[in-house]
């Protein structure tokens, strides 16, 4: 019975996966007369060569979607991994309050600071540019700093002790001590902030015009409109953003459960 609740459970979370990856390889004309469960009957590339040619040019909001993401990695797992060794294991006054309030920001949802980060992009002059999509991201997240905190803690201060006894200074004991001992918790934090900036649709559709800075998953959304639903053109398009993040996940999810399970987080 456990296992048909989860083969139940399973069949839910993949089907639309699956019904997604069988549509981007029927034609327009199978698509609209057979069952939307059936086989590619021929199998056919035919979407993704008018995805990657002609007028949509899904190339570049690809290399956009790679580069935005690779700045937002860097800067995310720069500052958090600093933010949260000085609440981790500095001493200062105020230290466990500030960090609280910068935690209870995780209680606002991102929709109400949209509008300020919209003026404040604006009046800088960055609206529907390259720092527009990458600045309110790239100086680490309160969810980060709170899961790199979690696991500094549970380094023995002994450690620490020892490495300033040597004459350590804080950067050398954060960099080739404390660092070195978290990737497992860094790796995951790294896919997650992969993951969740590569499937970021809002900020990039409210900050961005045209098709300069056009991420992936608003060119996907652009593809169909009121009146004309290419669902086989769209389903290629979602194919093709899906590819790189079930990669990255069969390659790393080791890493993901060990440090989720070491961690404590369920």
């Amino acid at each position: 019975l456990i296992y048909l609740i989860l083969l139940a459970s399973a069949s839910l979370v993949l089907g639309p996966f699956a019904l997604s990856f069988m549509t981007a390889f029927k034609s327009p004309q199978q698509f609209a007369s057979e069952s939307s469960l059936a086989l590619p009957n021929p199998w056919t590339t035919e979407n993704f060569a008018r995805l990657f040619g002609g007028d949509y040019g899904f190339v570049s909001p690809i290399v956009v979607t790679a580069q935005v993401v690779a700045v937002i990695l860097v800067g995310q797992l720069l500052f958090s991994v600093m933010a949260a060794y000085a609440f981790a294991k500095l001493q200062f006054r105020g230290r466990d309050s500030l960090f609280w309030v910068y935690l209870a920001t995780l209680m606002v949802p991102q929709v109400v600071i949209v509008i300020p980060l919209f003026v404040m992009m604006s009046q800088l002059g960055l609206r529907n540019t390259f720092w527009s999509l990458v600045l309110p991201f790239i100086f680490g997240s309160p969810y980060a700093v709170f899961l790199l905190r979690e696991h500094f803690r549970s380094i023995p201060d002994d450690l620490i002790d020892a490495a300033r006894i040597d004459g350590a200074g804080d950067w050398r004991i954060l960099w080739q001590i404390v660092a070195p001992l978290s990737r497992g918790i860094i790796s995951t934090l790294a896919i997650i902030t992969v993951v969740s900036h590569w499937n970021n649709f809002m900020w990039p559709l409210i900050i961005t015009t045209g098709r300069d800075w056009q991420v992936i998953t608003v060119a996907t959304a652009n593809l169909q409109s009121q009146y004309n639903s290419n669902w086989t053109l769209v389903m290629a398009a979602t194919t093709v953003a899906m590819a790189p993040l079930l990669v990255l996940f069969a390659i790393f999810q080791r890493s993901i459960v060990s440090s989720i399970s070491l961690t404590g987080f369920k």
